[in-house]
């Protein structure tokens, strides 16, 4: 685990991640990041997946066209 510290960058607020973490989830300077949301709370960050991204958009469209559904199973 490692302690990243939130920093003004104009109007926005951004984070300053140390290099070797960069280097672990092989990322640079212009990637996107992608931020789940954790099922115990908090989020969870890793690289920007393109085909993980269109997955879970095919994921969501499904679970909205199938809500009843869900809701029925959950039971």
């Amino acid at each position: 685990m490692a302690i990243v510290k939130l920093t003004q960058i104009g109007n926005s607020v951004g984070v300053i991640f140390p290099k070797e973490m960069l280097a672990k989830m092989n990322v640079e300077k212009g990637d996107n990041l992608f931020l789940s949301e954790s099922a115990i709370g908090g989020y969870h960050i890793s690289p920007y997946d393109e085909e993980f991204a269109r997955q879970m958009e095919a994921a969501r469209k499904v679970m909205k066209k199938r809500r009843n559904v869900l809701r029925e199973l959950a039971k």
